[in-house]
């Protein structure tokens, strides 16, 4: 993709607060209570110096419009679909109820691959975050871009096979719903506009995924709070996801985890034992 080399290195910054009402509306909708130190748990950064493109600016898709101006922070590679595919994150410094957040965003790559599915175009995003005046997250985003998907598409994934989840093998084991109000609740947080998390028929007759998609970050996160459960609070040095299958509202799914000899695996499945979420971490 050398034609979109001049996007290399290009830079966005961002301010903004970790201000209380945020703490409070994010910990209800995980159900967490308000920690006394004022410590946020892992994985607010994800819902800080969101974007804010008008709504006049946005593609039928709900994320902002790309095109060949010097303000188009992400290249115009003309596939419609975007999807976060993965992230590797660096905790440096937890997030503490009141500070004051700086991000710098930088396009770091820009690929094109060949898949099952037609053409992939692949930017990677370095995200550093600073809270007040020092560094505390750094992430490398993963954005994959695809071809449109045809009318008449299988729509995905696959209603769940006759087979079953089983935790055994896994230290920690919880089975959540994601249903739409859950799915609502963290678009909001964090000002996600991509139609496939909220509007049903655009979900399914466009992209074709059998119903609302669960987000891959809304699952990241809950992987970090089964951390924080083996384990204590902001225990986690870093953290990498990768997203393997669709997860759909209102389907179970089941958030593992299991720790050897320091390496640290962590899973989101289906009820049928498909894996949707892969992630591994590392402790401070």
């Amino acid at each position: 993709m050398d034609r979109w080399d001049g996007w290399i290195g290009r830079e966005q910054r961002a301010t903004d607060t970790l201000d209380p009402a945020l703490a409070r509306r994010w910990l209800a909708t995980f159900d967490l209570c308000q920690p006394a130190d004022g410590v946020m748990p892992q994985g607010i950064h994800l819902c800080l110096c969101t974007p804010e493109a008008p709504t006049g600016a946005l593609g039928d898709d709900g994320h902002p419009l790309r095109d060949d101006s010097a303000e188009s922070f992400f290249p115009p590679i003309p596939l419609p679909r975007r999807m976060w595919a993965a992230s590797e994150i660096e905790f440096l410094a937890p997030l503490r109820i009141g500070a004051a957040i700086e991000r710098t965003s930088r396009i770091v790559s820009i690929a094109e691959k060949e898949g099952k599915t037609g053409k992939l175009g692949f930017v990677d995003v370095e995200h550093l975050t600073i809270a007040d005046g020092a560094p505390a997250v750094r992430e490398t985003q993963t954005l994959v871009y695809r071809d449109a998907a045809a009318p008449d598409a299988p729509l995905q994934p696959t209603v769940a096979g006759e087979g079953a989840f089983d935790p055994s093998s896994w230290q920690v084991h919880r089975e959540l719903v994601p249903d739409p109000r859950l799915l609502f609740r963290y678009s909001a947080l964090t000002f996600n506009t991509h139609r496939i998390h909220y509007d049903a028929p655009y979900a399914r007759d466009i992209e074709r995924y059998r119903g609302l998609v669960v987000h891959g970050p809304l699952m990241a996160s809950l992987l970090l709070q089964q951390a924080d459960t083996a384990f204590s609070p902001n225990a986690l040095a870093t953290f990498s996801f990768r997203a393997v299958s669709p997860a759909i509202a209102n389907e179970p799914l089941h958030l593992v985890l299991r720790e050897d000899g320091g390496a640290i695996e962590l899973g989101t499945f289906a009820s049928d034992g498909r894996q949707v979420l892969k992630a591994t971490a590392t402790r401070a």
